[in-house]
């Protein structure tokens, strides 16, 4: 779940870095294609036409429409021909750009061996905690093969082993240039008083095909379903990977983010910051699921800062955290230059877009009858929180039931090098 304001810090860096390779492993994963066409929109494209060429390569239709389907949540039925079309050329440029840094790869030696991919293949059905049936199943309901699904772990493996390469050059910074750092952000170093929280998201919103809580009901019964299996000791990590509604959070394993105490007044319900910083105490859940931009939380008191601080150069941390910000920003950098090298580099034909070129006039704005109040392609949609109904479902008790309290992908705004203080909120979007 990501928050509005500007993400910084060791962690967040590193999680922003190895966001660029998510659409690479997403696309490949989603459901098969929706018959679709005309100049980008519409129905009856061919999924064996060629939607690009990368130096003498061919992405086809048929990986940009799983592309689109993943991006729209399984929607796509519902977009206008022309919110259509401009779905369809972000997922195909995003599928050039992985075509070009594979390339890349294969050059450059970086491709894994069949070992590899078979480990990493093998690894992903046991993290999926399904049966070797349900596995199966599973695959075929979102058009993949095994074969295919290994190409799409050979590719990401192959550029992920690329970027490490490039960025293997970088030089930690000298003692005077993270002084230097230090006393230019001094601000962005007071730990103010506030808590890191985990959250377990349940969206009631009707998502399309896949979605298990398409109401209010629906995401109300599923909190009391979660809530009894943490009071039964259930570990909350475990369950935020299982059953988290947001990719976030989800990956990260119910980790979410440091609120101060203001924060937390501004954007939660009245009483929630007096709960939880005067009343809760660290490992322990929230008894009641809290509504947040149209969503509903299970929080967990990850940490608890009861006093502000101000950290010095000095202080535990302090100077590795900077180290590890400098340089995750140049590799971010020097990624993204290489990159835009590479791009320059390669002989590209865009099919799709000279299509949208040569018939701009073809593509209509009308959506289908039955989605006129649907949202588009981008489904970053956010209710306000004081339009979401409230919820007196019970979760589970305050007892910490042996849950773990460590952080994986801690993103306290408290040890970033920026200042921490803008207002929170919280996109809590469901990715398939």
């Amino acid at each position: 779940m990501k928050s509005k304001h500007k993400s910084t810090g060791v962690n967040s860096t590193v999680q922003n870095f190895k966001k660029v390779f998510l659409f690479l492993l997403i696309s490949s994963a989603a459901a098969m294609i929706t018959a679709c066409g005309s100049p980008g929109g519409g129905a009856g494209m061919d999924p064996n036409e060629t939607a690009a060429t990368v130096n003498g390569k061919a992405i086809k239709m048929e990986e940009v429409e799983r592309a689109v389907k993943q991006q729209t949540n399984g929607q796509e039925s519902k977009l206008s021909p022309l919110e259509l079309a401009a779905a369809r050329l972000q997922a195909l440029q995003s599928l050039i750009e992985q075509e070009v840094l594979y390339q890349k790869s294969e050059k450059e030696g970086t491709v894994p061996s069949d070992d590899e991919v078979n480990a990493e293949f093998n690894k992903a059905r046991t993290d999926s905690r399904l049966s070797a049936e349900q596995f199966d199943a599973k695959m075929k309901e979102i058009g993949e093969t095994e074969a295919s699904t290994k190409l799409t772990i050979k590719k990401r493996l192959a550029i992920q082993k690329l970027i490490d390469k490039i960025t293997g050059k970088i030089e930690p910074p000298k003692d005077s240039e993270i002084e230097q750092f230090y006393y230019a952000n001094k601000e962005a170093f007071k730990n103010r008083r506030g808590a890191q929280l985990g959250a377990i998201v349940i969206d009631p919103r009707d998502l399309g095909e896949g979605d298990t809580t398409k109401n209010d009901i629906e995401a109300q019964a599923k909190a009391r379903e979660i809530g009894t299996r943490l009071l039964n000791g259930a570990d909350f990590a475990t369950l935020a990977s299982e059953l988290s509604e947001d990719p976030d959070t989800k990956y990260r394993s119910g980790d979410w983010r440091y609120f101060t105490e203001e924060e937390m007044k501004q954007v939660f319900p009245q009483g929630f910051a007096d709960f939880v910083m005067n009343k809760m105490q660290t490992g322990q859940i929230i008894p009641q699921v809290i509504p947040f931009e149209g969503r509903y939380l299970i929080i967990k008191l990850q940490r608890k800062q009861e006093n502000d601080e101000d950290r010095t150069l000095e202080s535990p941390g302090v100077r590795q955290e900077i180290t590890d910000y400098l340089i995750n920003a140049r590799k971010q950098l020097l990624q993204a230059s290489y990159q835009a090298i590479a791009m320059n580099e390669a002989r590209i034909e865009n099919n799709l877009a000279r299509r949208v070129v040569e018939n701009p006039n073809e593509l209509s704005g009308a959506r289908p009858a039955s989605a006129a109040e649907t949202p588009a392609a981008n489904t970053n949609n956010s209710a306000n929180v004081n339009g979401a109904p409230a919820s007196n479902v019970n979760t589970a008790s305050t007892s910490s039931n042996g849950n773990k309290e460590t952080v994986k992908g801690n993103s306290n705004s408290n040890s970033k090098p920026e200042a921490p203080n803008n207002k929170a909120a919280a996109n809590t979007d469901k990715k398939k």
